[in-house]
């Protein structure tokens, strides 16, 4: 591969790859809303020649570079969250803005930058003639990920019977390489009680009281170190090779966290007591940790066991439909993933951007300082679909993308046009990089 024509062949499209961009966040795009942004991505794809577009029944959009028996899948989720309180928004999150430098708006960063790059990328590798008898690419612009992240490969692999050899996940990445991300899972507690008028509290069962008892041992759970005299053990044991097996990425990835994060009640009035009471609980998980034994933890806690019968624990399920009326019911569990760090994608990965751009991460100026004081290779805080991709399915995945994670979700939310460029450009050497 010539690497500086790559370069250059992404530099000629960066104005091309800021059109796009802003055409597409400029149509709200929220989950189970995504039909605008999925059209105007088919749109791009049709224009540019890619080798078959498909929009599939869930409505995830589809395109296919090149006619090689390897298939190798870059990923972007293409819907958004809302724009939360406009008045904390300096400019109008659609119609956003630019400069020399940056893109503004919603979803710039979260993460339609990267089905740009990763549709420009696959146009690279087809005009400098890299596409051949031996991959093809697939560009995948998903749904439904903020609501359900690793839903829409759910139904790809399932319903669509795709499965790549690897993909990478187009999430902002801050100019790195990552290569995992701890899991999550939803889980709710419910307690029962007896409601009685509140005047005597004590002829009834009141079960926010239960549930406070409960609450305090979650907490334990979370913020408990895992000392022999503990009877809770904080969940950062799973450090530890004591208690382990996989303590060695758990510590990569970094520990596994729990909180409550919604409560709920039924009463007959005001002046009664709470005949229930339920919370939900965000789950953190690090490698090592499943679903099973996370129900397991919370089953075990010493007072959902002294309520016994009275207390029920139980994962959420998600059955939203779609913006094209399709609903693929899934149980809110999002495992960790990680791929090694010596996986022929890995090292793809670090040997196709190292010849492009050198052993540090690059971006523009102003996000130089923080990301150059970071490893090239490292992990994302928040979840993705690799959570499916890799996460239940196998299927290696590794991320690479446009943006920073810190404008996820967040007002005001820009990304780069120069890591527009440098993902496009890597995404362009990849493939080649993996199979040769």
């Amino acid at each position: 591969m010539d690497y500086n024509k790559i370069k250059e062949a992404a530099q000629s499209y960066q104005a091309d790859m800021t059109k796009f961009l802003r055409e597409i966040v400029k149509f709200p795009g929220e989950s189970c809303d995504e039909k605008a942004h999925v059209d105007r991505i088919a749109e791009e794809m049709r224009k540019l020649e890619f080798d078959k577009v498909e929009i599939d029944g869930m409505g995830n959009v589809l395109g296919y570079m090149g006619t090689g028996k390897t298939l190798i899948g870059f990923d972007a989720h293409i819907d958004t969250v809302g724009i939360g309180n406009k008045n904390n928004w300096n400019f109008d999150p659609y119609e956003g803005y630019e400069n020399d430098t940056e893109i503004g708006g919603r979803g710039v960063s979260d993460q339609c930058g990267g089905i740009v790059s990763a549709v420009y990328g696959a146009k690279i590798m087809k005009d400098l003639g890299l596409l051949n008898d031996k991959y093809t690419v697939l560009v995948t612009g998903t749904v439904q990920e903020e609501d359900c992240d690793g839903l829409c490969w759910q139904y790809i692999i399932n319903e669509g019977k795709v499965r790549p050899e690897f993909v990478v996940s187009t999430e902002p990445t801050d100019g790195g390489i990552y290569r995992g991300q701890r899991g999550r899972m939803e889980i709710r507690i419910d307690v029962k009680g007896i409601s009685c008028h509140g005047s005597a509290p004590e002829r009834g069962d009141n079960a926010i009281y239960k549930m406070a008892d409960i609450l305090q041992d979650v907490r334990s759970l979370n913020e408990n170190d895992a000392a022999d005299d503990k009877e809770i053990k904080g969940l950062v044991k799973m450090l530890d090779e004591k208690y382990n097996k996989e303590w060695k990425e758990a510590n990569f990835l970094g520990r596994g966290t729990v909180t409550a994060s919604e409560i709920f009640f039924t009463s007959p009035s005001r002046c009664a007591v709470a005949d229930s009471c339920a919370v939900s609980l965000d789950r953190r998980m690090t490698a090592g940790e499943t679903w099973e034994s996370c129900l397991e933890e919370i089953r075990n806690l010493p007072n959902v066991k002294k309520y016994g019968d009275d207390v029920t624990v139980s994962m959420y399920e998600y059955s939203r439909p779609s913006y094209t009326g399709l609903t693929y019911p899934i149980e809110c569990y999002f495992p960790t993933w990680v791929i090694p760090e010596d996986h022929d994608v890995t090292k793809a990965l670090e040997d196709a951007y190292k010849n492009l751009y050198g052993n540090e991460r690059i971006g523009a100026e102003v996000t130089l300082a923080k990301r150059t004081a970071r490893p090239l290779t490292d992990k994302w805080t928040f979840s993705t679909n690799g959570v499916s991709i890799m996460g239940r399915n196998g299927i290696p995945c590794i991320g690479f993308g446009p943006g920073a994670e810190d404008q996820a979700h967040a007002p005001n939310e820009i990304t780069w046009k120069q890591d527009l460029v440098t993902c496009a450009a890597v995404y362009a050497a990849l493939p080649s990089a993996y199979c040769k």
